[in-house]
């Protein structure tokens, strides 16, 4: 999407029950690492099933500017590798858009080397605090040569000649900043070690090995994982199916459950443990999900899942899910405004620093639909309407302001599905940055959505 681009909103209308079959695109997770692991390795990577959203594509574009060759033949992506230490200085700056995961990860992956890298993104992306990736990287002795205010994008860094390996206990649960450690390690002699209190997303560990890294995970008795990873090893391409990714199955299994008479299967979902919070909190709600046909696919958990509408209770999120479901709050506590009783969110903080404020920008939402809930600190209480009677009502002239974040824009295009009055919000042009077949998905199986021409 376009730094300027023009604001196209959405409404969704109470919808008929909705059926059929679903297949969401590939996680943006693994997609995003797959892109990056495969520029760097040596030899040929070849991906099927990558979620060709705008944001995995920026990561695509910066890994070329930086001597990668990567192609699509048909459903495949065909990656050749520069091979690790071997990445070029890009001839100018990495526009990543509205992509925090592929920004961060490769403010990791180049800020070891003895280059010269800047970043830049769209408005939302620039508000965003990189701090929490640049404190690490400038221990390894990387040099932040410009930023904006805060640490914030544009970002121009400068590796050192020989970075140094360090030991560094993540501050916060954050799969991204772990990562960025990790893969600044990989071009750094010697032991890397990344220090993990509360376990996050797992893909870099297990992408990296899977690609020959020297990596190893050590647990203590206390739950705290230690990674260690061997500098300046070689990577090898490797053959690599992306499963669907668990964050976009959030929004027609929410809309299942909360729209009456509903029935649906949602195909090839990654169900990695580290990802299913939302599938737990669901299941704890008196929600109907059946995982079918559980199996491993290239290392990694996957299944189907039939979800069929549910009468919802409020239930309490405890703190420790957040890392699991960390992106999937906004369409939690949608489902949350249709449940009997009170669902407390507990350890929200870090929705604060996400592509909005997204936790103001959900309690501001629920509240424009009639939705009773409290926002805290850290926390989201939200008191539900079994049937929805009374919710929605968010009007051309008092639209849901989405602050250009895609996981809002789709979370409350749900609520309209289930809600007595239609809902609009005021863009859903960056739906596309992680679910491009969003309104084609849902309206195959029966949603009224409608987007303004």
């Amino acid at each position: 999407m376009a730094h300027d681009a023009k604001q196209i909103p959405a409404t969704a209308r109470r919808s008929q029950a909705l059926s059929g079959t679903a297949r969401v695109p590939g996680d943006k997770s693994i997609s995003h690492r797959s892109f990056m692991f495969g520029g760097l390795a040596s030899g040929e990577t070849r991906i099927t099933g990558l979620l060709e959203g705008e944001d995995v594509l920026r990561t695509g574009a910066a890994m070329k500017a930086m001597g990668a060759q990567i192609e699509k033949k048909g459903a495949e992506w065909i990656i050749r590798g520069t091979g690790n230490g071997a990445l070029l200085e890009p001839e100018g700056p990495l526009d990543f858009g509205n992509a925090g995961t592929g920004s961060r990860l490769t403010m990791g992956l180049v800020g070891t080397y003895d280059m010269e890298t800047t970043f830049m993104g769209d408005a939302s992306l620039s508000s965003r605090p990189m701090g929490r990736v640049l404190d690490p990287l400038r221990q390894m002795g990387v040099q932040v040569l410009k930023a904006a205010p805060g640490d914030r994008m544009p970002i121009t860094l400068r590796g050192p000649k020989h970075a140094a390996p360090i030991t560094y206990r993540v501050p916060m649960a954050s799969a991204q900043v772990k990562s960025a450690v990790l893969l600044a390690g990989l071009n750094t002699p010697g032991i890397t070690t990344v220090i993990e209190p509360v376990m996050t997303r797992d893909h870099t560990e297990k992408m990296l090995k899977g690609f020959g890294a020297n990596l190893d995970v050590e647990t203590d008795e206390r739950g705290v994982r230690h990674i260690f990873i061997e500098g300046q090893g070689k990577l090898t391409g490797q053959v690599i199916a992306v499963p669907g990714d668990p964050s976009s199955a959030a929004f027609p299994l929410v809309a299942a459950l909360i729209v009456p008479g509903s029935d649906i299967v949602i195909e090839n979902v990654l169900m990695n443990p580290t990802r299913t919070g939302l599938i737990t909190t669901l299941m704890e709600m008196g929600g109907r999900i059946d995982v079918i046909n559980p199996r491993s696919e290239g290392g990694e958990d996957v299944a189907d899942l039939r979800v069929r509408h549910s009468d919802l209770k409020g239930v309490t999120v405890p703190p420790e899910r957040a890392p699991s479901m960390i992106d999937e709050y906004p369409v939690l506590a949608v489902a949350a405004g249709f449940a009997e009783g009170e669902t407390l969110m507990q350890g929200l903080e870090e929705l604060r620093v996400k592509e909005s404020d997204r936790l103001a920008a959900v309690a501001s939402g629920l509240k424009l639909n009639g939705v009773d809930c409290t926002e805290g600190e850290a926390t989201l209480a939200v008191r539900g309407i079994p049937g929805g009677k009374g919710l929605g009502g968010a009007g051309k002239s008092d639209a849901v302001e989405t602050h250009l974040d895609h996981r809002i824009a789709m979370s409350f295009l749900v609520l309209g599905l289930a809600a007595e009055k239609p809902v609009t919000v005021d863009d859903a042009t960056m739906i596309a940055t992680s679910f491009p077949e969003f309104m084609g998905l849902m309206k195959d199986l029966g949603a009224e959505i409608e987007q303004e021409d």
